[in-house]
Protein backbone atom coordinates (compact mmCIF):
# COMPACT_ATOMS: atom_id res chain seq x y z
CA UNK A 1 0.00 0.00 0.00
CA UNK A 2 1.07 3.59 -0.52
CA UNK A 3 2.27 5.45 2.57
CA UNK A 4 0.46 8.55 1.23
CA UNK A 5 -2.87 6.99 2.25
CA UNK A 6 -2.35 7.75 5.96
CA UNK A 7 -2.05 4.16 7.22
CA UNK A 8 -3.54 3.08 10.51
CA UNK A 9 -1.10 2.17 13.29
CA UNK A 10 -1.48 -1.52 12.44
CA UNK A 11 -0.97 -0.91 8.73
CA UNK A 12 2.11 1.22 9.42
CA UNK A 13 3.52 -1.54 11.60
CA UNK A 14 2.95 -4.12 8.87
CA UNK A 15 4.72 -1.87 6.36
CA UNK A 16 7.71 -1.78 8.68
CA UNK A 17 7.72 -5.52 9.36
CA UNK A 18 7.32 -6.33 5.66
CA UNK A 19 10.39 -4.25 4.89
CA UNK A 20 12.40 -6.03 7.57
CA UNK A 21 11.32 -9.40 6.19
CA UNK A 22 12.61 -8.37 2.75
CA UNK A 23 15.87 -7.22 4.29
CA UNK A 24 16.47 -10.43 6.24
CA UNK A 25 15.61 -12.51 3.18
CA UNK A 26 18.19 -10.66 1.13
CA UNK A 27 15.53 -9.36 -1.27
CA UNK A 28 15.19 -5.62 -0.58
CA UNK A 29 13.08 -3.54 -2.96
CA UNK A 30 14.67 -0.18 -2.05
CA UNK A 31 11.34 1.67 -2.35
CA UNK A 32 11.10 5.46 -2.55
CA UNK A 33 14.80 5.97 -3.23
CA UNK A 34 14.71 7.50 -6.71
CA UNK A 35 14.71 11.02 -8.13
CA UNK A 36 10.92 11.04 -8.42
CA UNK A 37 10.54 10.38 -4.70
CA UNK A 38 13.10 13.09 -3.92
CA UNK A 39 11.07 15.57 -5.94
CA UNK A 40 7.78 14.40 -4.44
CA UNK A 41 8.93 14.89 -0.86
CA UNK A 42 10.82 18.16 -1.34
CA UNK A 43 7.83 20.40 -0.48
CA UNK A 44 6.80 18.45 2.64
CA UNK A 45 7.37 15.19 4.47
CA UNK A 46 4.75 12.64 5.46
CA UNK A 47 6.55 9.74 7.17
CA UNK A 48 4.46 6.80 8.33
CA UNK A 49 6.53 6.03 11.45
CA UNK A 50 8.77 7.62 14.04
CA UNK A 51 11.80 5.40 14.57
CA UNK A 52 13.52 6.03 17.92
CA UNK A 53 16.54 3.80 18.04
CA UNK A 54 20.01 3.27 19.36
CA UNK A 55 22.75 5.21 17.56
CA UNK A 56 24.69 2.00 16.82
CA UNK A 57 26.11 2.25 13.30
CA UNK A 58 24.67 -1.18 12.42
CA UNK A 59 21.06 -0.01 12.90
CA UNK A 60 20.56 2.16 9.81
CA UNK A 61 16.76 2.38 9.90
CA UNK A 62 15.97 2.85 6.20
CA UNK A 63 18.23 -0.09 5.33
CA UNK A 64 17.08 -2.68 7.87
CA UNK A 65 13.41 -1.86 7.23
CA UNK A 66 13.88 -1.47 3.45
CA UNK A 67 12.33 1.98 3.25
CA UNK A 68 13.26 5.20 1.47
CA UNK A 69 13.14 8.97 1.40
CA UNK A 70 10.34 10.45 3.49
CA UNK A 71 9.18 7.14 4.99
CA UNK A 72 10.67 7.32 8.49
CA UNK A 73 11.19 10.15 10.98
CA UNK A 74 14.34 8.94 12.72
CA UNK A 75 15.57 9.90 16.20
CA UNK A 76 18.65 8.11 17.57
CA UNK A 77 20.69 8.24 20.77
CA UNK A 78 23.16 5.85 22.39
CA UNK A 79 21.17 3.18 24.20
CA UNK A 80 17.94 4.88 22.99
CA UNK A 81 18.00 7.07 26.11
CA UNK A 82 15.30 9.74 26.08
CA UNK A 83 15.68 13.33 27.24
CA UNK A 84 13.62 16.44 26.50
CA UNK A 85 14.98 16.80 22.96
CA UNK A 86 14.04 13.22 22.12
CA UNK A 87 10.55 13.60 23.57
CA UNK A 88 10.05 16.84 21.66
CA UNK A 89 11.20 15.21 18.42
CA UNK A 90 8.86 12.25 18.89
CA UNK A 91 5.95 14.55 19.72
CA UNK A 92 6.72 16.53 16.56
CA UNK A 93 6.57 13.35 14.52
CA UNK A 94 3.26 12.30 16.04
CA UNK A 95 1.41 15.60 16.43
CA UNK A 96 2.75 17.67 13.53
CA UNK A 97 3.65 15.03 10.95
CA UNK A 98 0.75 12.73 11.94
CA UNK A 99 2.86 9.59 12.20
CA UNK A 100 0.59 6.74 13.36
CA UNK A 101 3.44 4.63 14.72
CA UNK A 102 6.34 5.13 17.12
CA UNK A 103 8.97 2.40 17.26
CA UNK A 104 11.59 1.99 19.97
CA UNK A 105 14.44 0.00 18.44
CA UNK A 106 17.01 -1.69 20.64
CA UNK A 107 19.45 -4.44 19.73
CA UNK A 108 21.51 -7.30 21.09
CA UNK A 109 25.03 -6.69 22.44
CA UNK A 110 24.10 -3.06 23.17
CA UNK A 111 27.18 -1.22 24.39
CA UNK A 112 25.20 1.19 26.55
CA UNK A 113 23.53 -1.67 28.41
CA UNK A 114 26.85 -3.52 28.77
CA UNK A 115 28.54 -0.40 30.16
CA UNK A 116 25.71 0.11 32.63
CA UNK A 117 25.93 -3.48 33.84
CA UNK A 118 29.69 -3.10 34.29
CA UNK A 119 29.22 0.13 36.23
CA UNK A 120 26.70 -1.50 38.58
CA UNK A 121 28.58 -4.77 39.00
CA UNK A 122 32.22 -3.75 38.99
CA UNK A 123 32.03 -0.04 39.70
CA UNK A 124 33.52 0.69 36.28
CA UNK A 125 32.50 4.26 35.64
CA UNK A 126 32.62 6.56 32.63
CA UNK A 127 33.70 10.15 32.09
CA UNK A 128 31.99 13.10 30.50
CA UNK A 129 28.49 12.77 29.12
CA UNK A 130 28.83 9.02 28.62
CA UNK A 131 28.11 8.85 32.33
CA UNK A 132 24.76 10.52 31.68
CA UNK A 133 23.87 7.79 29.18
CA UNK A 134 24.74 5.12 31.77
CA UNK A 135 22.66 6.86 34.42
CA UNK A 136 19.64 6.87 32.08
CA UNK A 137 20.01 3.15 31.33
CA UNK A 138 20.52 2.23 34.99
CA UNK A 139 16.78 2.07 35.95
CA UNK A 140 16.20 -0.53 33.23
CA UNK A 141 19.09 -2.72 34.39
CA UNK A 142 18.01 -2.43 38.02
CA UNK A 143 14.44 -3.37 37.08
CA UNK A 144 15.76 -6.40 35.20
CA UNK A 145 17.78 -7.44 38.24
CA UNK A 146 14.76 -7.03 40.49
CA UNK A 147 12.82 -9.32 38.16
CA UNK A 148 15.57 -11.94 38.34
CA UNK A 149 16.64 -11.48 34.73
CA UNK A 150 20.27 -12.38 34.05
CA UNK A 151 20.50 -13.15 30.33
CA UNK A 152 21.67 -10.31 28.11
CA UNK A 153 18.72 -10.56 25.71
CA UNK A 154 16.25 -10.42 28.60
CA UNK A 155 17.93 -7.35 30.08
CA UNK A 156 17.93 -5.59 26.72
CA UNK A 157 14.25 -6.44 26.27
CA UNK A 158 13.56 -4.92 29.69
CA UNK A 159 15.38 -1.75 28.64
CA UNK A 160 13.23 -1.56 25.50
CA UNK A 161 10.04 -2.02 27.55
CA UNK A 162 11.23 0.60 30.03
CA UNK A 163 11.83 3.08 27.19
CA UNK A 164 8.35 2.48 25.75
CA UNK A 165 6.80 3.04 29.18
CA UNK A 166 8.92 6.15 29.75
CA UNK A 167 7.78 7.73 26.48
CA UNK A 168 4.12 7.17 27.34
CA UNK A 169 4.56 8.28 30.95
CA UNK A 170 6.42 11.49 30.12
CA UNK A 171 4.67 12.56 26.92
CA UNK A 172 1.03 13.47 27.37
CA UNK A 173 0.86 14.21 23.64
CA UNK A 174 1.92 10.67 22.74
CA UNK A 175 -0.19 9.03 25.45
CA UNK A 176 -3.30 10.91 24.25
CA UNK A 177 -2.69 9.90 20.64
CA UNK A 178 -2.42 6.26 21.68
CA UNK A 179 -5.52 6.49 23.90
CA UNK A 180 -7.51 7.93 20.97
CA UNK A 181 -6.36 5.13 18.65
CA UNK A 182 -4.48 7.56 16.42
CA UNK A 183 -1.04 6.10 17.18
CA UNK A 184 0.67 3.04 18.59
CA UNK A 185 4.04 2.47 20.24
CA UNK A 186 6.04 -0.68 19.58
CA UNK A 187 9.28 -1.94 21.09
CA UNK A 188 11.52 -4.01 18.82
CA UNK A 189 14.81 -5.78 19.43
CA UNK A 190 17.12 -6.06 16.43
CA UNK A 191 19.34 -9.11 15.98
CA UNK A 192 22.64 -8.01 14.50
CA UNK A 193 23.60 -11.40 13.06
CA UNK A 194 20.44 -12.20 11.11
CA UNK A 195 18.97 -8.72 10.68
CA UNK A 196 15.57 -9.52 12.13
CA UNK A 197 13.52 -7.18 14.32
CA UNK A 198 11.72 -9.07 17.09
CA UNK A 199 8.64 -7.67 18.83
CA UNK A 200 9.19 -7.01 22.54
CA UNK A 201 6.10 -5.00 23.46
CA UNK A 202 3.22 -3.10 21.88
CA UNK A 203 0.93 -0.32 23.06
CA UNK A 204 -2.17 0.76 21.19
CA UNK A 205 -2.30 -1.73 18.33
CA UNK A 206 -5.78 -2.96 17.41
CA UNK A 207 -4.43 -6.50 17.38
CA UNK A 208 -1.67 -6.91 19.91
CA UNK A 209 1.40 -8.61 18.46
CA UNK A 210 2.90 -11.28 20.72
CA UNK A 211 6.57 -11.04 21.67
Amino acid sequence: MSTSLSPTPSEAFELLLAGNRRFTAGAPEHPNQDAARRTETAPAQRPFAVLFGCSDSRLAAEIIFDRGIGDLFVVRTAGHVAGAEVLGSIEYGVSVLDCPLVVVLGHDTCGAVAATRAALTDGVGATGYVRDVIERVTPSVLAARAAGLTEEDDIIAEHIRHTVDLLLDRSRVLADQVAQGRAAVVGLSYRLADGSAQVVTTRGLAHEVPA
